[in-house]
């Protein structure tokens, strides 16, 4: 409860031509992702209302999350020609009403568009400017969908992790968004991330429209990767099979006989250093010094481990990242509820330990 309260605090201290929204209270602590149901999903019509149902919701709540960040698709709510999806729209008010009957505040993710991956090698929004109008579109189609929900409950994600290789081409980008969004929602939270996946690192590059204190800032974090993506299929190093560990050396290099070049380069990548709570916290120092220089509060929209390691490390991991956060004001988000970085096991169980560790019940 105290961070939540320290949270508020920072917001309260947004004192420019905005400050109307700080009565809003749009204030958040620790909350899950609601991952692969709107999106990074190929189901279509009921299936999707049988992977989700309003008593995931009242689970979330009971464990002690105070928020839900929910990742939607272009693919998911509007059709090749453009036109709403009928059935998933509902599903998303669905969703969002659920939520707020349990007392969870929600954030709506755009994560995936059509022009947009953040795994792809190329990216069209970047270089086709009726892809950015068309992202400007989508934002009022969702704006004219949602703004009747209370600021103080609900607010907006432009994009999920963007890639753009100029950075000012993202700066471009969600300065168009929010611009048409303010129009009719002139109070509305909205959540900006930083370029490259959202990676603390990039955030001297961001350029915030002037005068706004109705933003969140937003950081994804999952350093060092070959700890919480160890043993991850669709990753670099997934060739490794082998120990790891937390703190220190996530692995030893002489564990790397006999893997390939490719896997090699990819371990000294993502393995390489000696990580501790200190480490981690230095990985996050742009994040923090940015919202603070702008008085705006900071937000880790993503974070977590791939479950495929000795639990004891798992939460020595957690622990340090999460003390990190609440030591900071940083709210956060772990991905996810349910699918490949479950809060629940195999058992449909709460990991009680690693729900302790995020809620600090």
């Amino acid at each position: 409860m105290k961070y939540a309260l320290l949270f508020l605090f920072f917001a309260g201290l947004r004192l420019n031509a905005r400050t109307p929204a700080i009565m809003d209270n749009f204030t958040i602590r620790t909350g899950v992702n609601i991952s692969h149901w709107l999106s990074q999903n190929d189901d279509r019509g009921g299936e999707r209302s049988r992977y989700i149902s309003k008593s995931d919701f009242d689970k979330i709540a009971s464990l002690g999350f105070d928020h839900v960040r929910i990742p939607v698709d272009e693919v998911q709510l509007w059709d090749s020609l453009g036109k709403k999806e009928p059935l998933a729209f509902q599903l998303l008010h669905n969703g969002i009403e659920w939520a707020f009957a349990a007392h969870l505040r929600v954030i709506v993710d755009l994560h995936i568009l059509r022009s947009h991956y953040f795994n792809a090698e190329s990216n069209k929004l970047w270089t086709d400017s009726l892809e950015q109008q068309k992202l400007v579109d989508l934002w009022l189609q969702l704006s004219e969908e949602l703004h009747s929900y209370p600021n103080s409950k609900l607010a907006y994600e432009v994009l999920n992790e963007p890639v753009a290789k100029d950075p000012d081409d993202w700066n471009k980008v969600f300065n168009k968004v929010i611009a048409a969004v303010r129009i009719k929602e002139p109070h509305r939270i909205i959540v900006v991330g930083s370029n490259m996946w959202q990676i603390p690192g990039t955030f001297p590059q961001l350029k915030l429209p002037a005068n706004d204190g109705d933003l969140i800032l937003s950081f994804h974090f999952y350093t060092p990767m070959a700890l919480t993506h160890h043993l991850a299929s669709w990753t670099p190093i997934a060739e490794y099979t082998g120990p790891v560990a937390y703190p220190g050396q996530i692995v030893d290099t002489i564990q790397y006989k006999g893997m390939s070049a490719k896997a090699v380069n990819a371990m000294r990548e993502y393995a390489n250093g000696y990580f501790t709570k200190e480490v981690l916290k230095e990985q996050m120092m742009p994040a923090i010094e940015f919202a603070k220089k702008h008085n705006l509060p900071l937000y880790c929209g993503e974070f977590g481990i791939y479950p495929r390691i000795p639990e004891e490390i798992m939460l020595r991991w957690y622990k340090d990242v999460c003390d990190i956060f609440n030591g900071n004001n940083i709210a956060y988000c772990h991905w996810g509820y349910k699918g490949d970085f479950p809060i629940f096991d195999e058992n449909l169980t709460p990991k009680q330990k690693l729900v302790s560790v995020l809620t600090g019940r």
